[in-house]
């Protein structure tokens, strides 16, 4: 008999795909139904994921799983018969509960962001196809099932960055990226993208290959046990194999060296922004690497180099963070902004489970990710939708035609303040317990020098953040005719970021509770090898709230009080105006991919195209079109239209049929 979770695990992915699918029909009946109806089919997920929050609260065996037989390949060596699972577990839950919800308020806010749209059917079509992907990426019980979902939201984001893909000049305000000599158009991006998450793909379908044909499974449920099983001598192998695995993981959640691809991602519609480049498919790294978190601590025990791969995510994430949040500081661009400090979050929670990977309390830093993950895609996903409304009513996505906005949209500084205190991790907001249990897992790692890089980290997150909020809504007005036309944004736009803000206040209020709740749900499911939480000492807050003070006070003196020119300060010195051209210039990251990978490509496939298309390709196409007008010329003189030579080539035929017969030939 088929459980009510079951339905709800199935269908909450399967709906949205319907929905998707369905949407070029309700187009045909009307705008409105098509528009309803797209936001209907993300609703019913939403309400499908919310039936599974009760069973965290029931005596459960974890986890839930329900499946099917998929793919049967007979007398295969290995996997012979694959199959089709769901699995249902607190980790799934939770992320699934994120997805869902946020998705549908972001829906919501498209109906106004996007109104009226020419492609409004293509939109709701890829925006139904990727929760649903999203939804299947998280619920799969095996990595092959997980890469079907995987893939999906890949196209999703392709199709959505370059949602406006005619590359309009009249655009380059509202949807272009970057300025020279680094400008994209939307199309571009989505290429870009494109190209560099397939990359780290290549890498994940590698690494699952290399697992599967050592343990032979690519089950979740099997995969901590398999080790025992597989073959001593190829045993080591899973090393590489799980960095292989690490590989896709940062190039879907934008950690180095793969990240370039992000804050070009802006040039999509920002409702997109919100939902797959900052609160869901972005995090779709983390939660792999969160989902194989116990499979490697399992397989630790017998082999301790795979201790190797919880160093490679703790400094990578370490990194990211901190090279993110210091190219936020000088962006100039407010999508951008949000997007490197999108990187540079996604880099802390990495930090966060590497770290814990490599404490005897792995909790902390499980949990920590986790809350973070949960903290982030909120506050984020409300900053995103303000600075949607904001570049709508500015008419520019740049910084400097923004100030002042405070009086004309007062709902939308609120909430962006709420969402950038929660960024910066001011008490009581959510941001600001979660960041501090990121760095307690680094601290009671042992790794001093990477809890002095979060910490760095978080004082140039106050600074961004603050930088942000005193650009666009302090100041003088210097948009649009000192902002006579500047209101604030309609309801169905205020409604789900105000939302969004003030749920992040009520996880930090109640976030002692929460983590406490998160500490009972995963103790018991996370296995052997777990001690208890440790109490977050005095030292992390107090370092902590000193960051933000540092980070926050000389950002609010330079950009929202106006008390020191920033501009004057970078001209003293020369040193300066180069550090900040350096960062600017994204620490030629981008122009080294640029001139070593792009650039030659780009040549290459001009050579190609004017040697073997052209040259080759082409004349033999000519050659075949020649020959074949010959061959019909020739063939047409038989067609004289006599009837009697007609009836003689079909006697001549039937008598050479009959020879063919009596010879044996057929």
């Amino acid at each position: 008999m088929i459980e009510v979770w079951e339905i709800c695990a199935w269908g909450s992915w399967i709906m949205p795909i319907i929905g998707a699918l369905f949407t070029p029909l309700l187009a045909k009946i009307g705008k409105r139904v098509r528009d309803y109806g797209a936001v209907i089919f993300s609703f019913i997920a939403m309400l499908m994921t919310i039936q599974l929050i009760p069973l965290l609260f029931m005596e459960v065996e974890w986890p839930l799983h329900s499946r099917f037989p998929w793919i049967i390949i007979p007398d295969a060596p290995i996997l012979s018969e694959l199959e089709a699972g769901i699995l249902v577990d607190p980790l799934s839950i939770i992320m699934a509960n994120i997805v869902s919800a946020v998705s549908f308020l972001i829906m919501i806010y498209s109906m106004g962001y996007m109104h009226d749209d020419p492609g409004l059917t293509r939109y709701w079509f890829f925006m139904n196809f990727f929760i649903g992907n999203m939804l299947l990426l998280i619920l799969s019980d095996n990595l092959i099932l997980m890469m079907f979902g995987w893939e999906g939201v890949g196209l999703c984001s392709y199709a959505l960055i370059g949602y406006w893909y005619q590359d309009s000049r009249e655009g380059w305000l509202r949807y272009w990226v970057g300025e020279p000599p680094e400008a994209y158009p939307p199309s571009h991006c989505g290429m870009k993208a494109f190209l560099v998450t397939r990359f780290g793909d290549l890498l994940l379908l590698a690494g699952v290959l290399i697992i599967l044909s050592i343990t032979g499974t690519v089950n979740f449920l099997e995969l901590g046990h398999a080790v025992e099983l597989a073959p001593e001598n190829l045993r080591s192998l899973l090393v590489p194999a799980a960095i292989l695995l690490l590989g896709g993981a940062i190039g879907k959640s934008a950690q180095l060296p793969l990240m370039e691809w992000l804050p070009d991602a802006m040039a999509g519609p920002t409702p997109v922004s919100a939902l797959i480049h900052a609160a869901t498919m972005v995090k779709a790294g983390v939660y792999l690497v969160a989902r194989i978190f116990p499979i490697m601590l399992a397989w630790s025990y017998l082999l301790p180099e795979i201790s190797s791969f919880f160093y490679v995510v703790m400094w990578i994430g370490a990194i990211t963070a901190f090279i993110a949040a210091t190219q936020a500081m000088v962006s100039t661009e407010l999508k951008k902004v949000l997007a490197y400090s999108t990187v540079s979050q996604l880099g802390y929670m990495m930090l966060a489970l590497g770290a814990g990977g490599i404490a005897s309390e792995f909790l902390v830093g499980y949990i920590g990710s986790i809350f973070h993950l949960m903290n982030h895609a909120i506050f984020k996903a409300a900053l995103f939708l303000v600075a949607g409304a904001v570049i709508h009513e500015c008419g520019s996505r740049f910084l400097r035609d923004m100030g002042g906005l405070r009086k004309y949209m007062p709902i939308t500084f609120y909430s962006m303040l709420l969402a950038a205190l929660a960024l910066m991790g001011m008490p009581p907001f959510g941001g600001f317990w979660s960041k501090d249990l990121v760095l307690e897992a680094a601290l009671s790692s042992g790794q001093y020098i990477v809890f002095a890089i979060g910490l760095v980290t978080a004082i140039l997150t106050a600074f961004y953040s603050m930088r942000a909020i005193g650009l666009v809504f302090f100041g003088g007005s210097t948009s649009k005719q000192g902002g006579k036309h500047i209101h604030e944004a309609p309801k169905i736009m205020w409604i789900p970021y105000l939302i969004l803000a003030a749920v992040s206040l009520g996880i930090g209020i109640g976030a002692p509770v929460i983590e406490h709740g998160l500490v009972e749900i995963f103790k018991p499911y996370l296995g052997h090898g777990v001690e208890e939480a440790s109490k977050i000492s005095f030292i992390v807050p107090a370092l902590s709230i000193i960051a933000l003070i540092v980070g926050a006070l000389p950002s609010y003196l330079l950009y929202a009080r106006g008390r020191i020119n920033a501009e004057q300060v970078l001209h003293r010195s020369k040193l300066l105006l180069r550090l900040r051209e350096i960062i600017f210039r994204r620490y030629y990251i981008n122009s080294f991919y640029y001139k070593i990978l792009v650039n030659p490509a780009i040549k290459g496939s001009e050579k190609m195209l004017k040697v073997f298309e052209l040259g080759m390709l082409d004349k033999l196409n000519y050659v075949i079109a020649g020959a074949a007008r010959s061959i019909s010329n020739y063939v047409r003189r038989i067609h004289t239209g006599v009837l009697n030579h007609y009836i003689i080539g079909l006697i001549i035929g039937l008598l050479v049929l009959v020879w063919i017969f009596l010879t044996g030939g057929i």
